[in-house]
């Protein structure tokens, strides 16, 4: 995929990047596989706001994707390669040999007409899905399952990629696009390849507007607010932070605090994405 530069025609555009949706060969979406999505704005089940800067947005429909890969042995043949407007990756659009349906992220290199299987039996080629156990070491993948049968949950956004490490006992060692290096059961299940979309990173918006649109509202830097609604507001002037380390609004450390409470999951992380931090 190339990165597109708009004629400054506007002030808006000028820095401006965007998609060139070469890849793309479907435009509208599979109605079967379409949901309503219900706006929340940021709010838990009490209406209350937990995640700050949420709200507006344009209008979507969530598309139902397969991260469990659970058709075993059932080919598929790649239909089309859609947008998503819910994630940065691509998705492509499968037809089972039985009659069914279903979406799941489209790796680089998947075309319209390929062929994709799921199941320990698969061959090791972009898009098929099967147990680690079965991946060999130095394997580029994604979509990777924390438990087994539960669906893929680590490695879905837009050009990252994990590489398989080593195998020892029923645990594996796979390096996460972080840096971070984790043991995963063998049992687990997980997609050949390295996902699509590799430019996402390279767009620039380019104007505030189009943040919106991405349901994403302003965000106010505290120094500019008075001291009783953030600790770093107040002033005459510009003034510095004043204090030892930044703080949240509620007066929380900012930076290098730690907020990692997942001790379940801490025995089996091999090497930590920032160390100095601990994060």
């Amino acid at each position: 995929m190339a990165v597109k530069i708009y004629k400054p025609i506007t002030p808006g555009m000028r820095g401006m990047t965007g998609y060139t949706f070469e890849e793309i060969t479907k435009s509208k979406p599979e109605r079967s596989l379409i949901t309503f999505r219900k706006q929340n704005s940021g709010r838990n089940n009490y209406g209350r706001v937990t995640v700050r800067h949420r709200g507006g947005g344009a209008r979507r429909f969530i598309r139902t994707i397969d991260f469990k890969r659970d058709k075993i042995g059932v080919p598929a043949v790649v239909n089309a390669i859609e947008y998503d407007p819910n994630r940065t990756a691509r998705i492509a659009l499968l037809f089972y040999k039985d009659g069914e349906k279903r979406y799941i992220l489209a790796p680089l290199g998947l075309k319209p007409g390929d062929t994709v299987v799921s199941g320990p039996n698969a061959d090791i080629r972009t898009g098929n899905a099967m147990p680690i156990a079965n991946i060999p070491v130095g394997s580029t993948i994604h979509n990777i399952e924390l438990k087994p049968g539960k669906g893929g949950q680590m490695v879905r956004s837009a050009g990252v990629s994990a590489q398989l490490l080593a195998k020892e006992g029923k645990y594996a060692q796979v390096r996460l696009p972080s840096g971070e290096v984790r043991m995963v059961l063998q049992t687990c299940y997980a997609t050949i390849g390295q996902l699509g979309n590799v430019d996402h990173g390279n767009i620039k918006l380019g104007k505030a507007g189009r943040k919106r649109y991405l349901g994403i509202r302003p965000t106010v830097r505290g120094t500019a607010m008075s001291p009783r609604d953030h600790p770093h507001g107040g002033g005459e002037g510009r003034q510095p932070v004043g204090m030892p380390g930044p703080k949240t609004p509620w007066g929380k450390p900012a930076l290098g605090y730690k907020t990692r409470r997942n001790k379940t999951s801490d025995r089996l992380i091999v090497r930590r994405r920032n160390a100095k931090s601990g994060r």
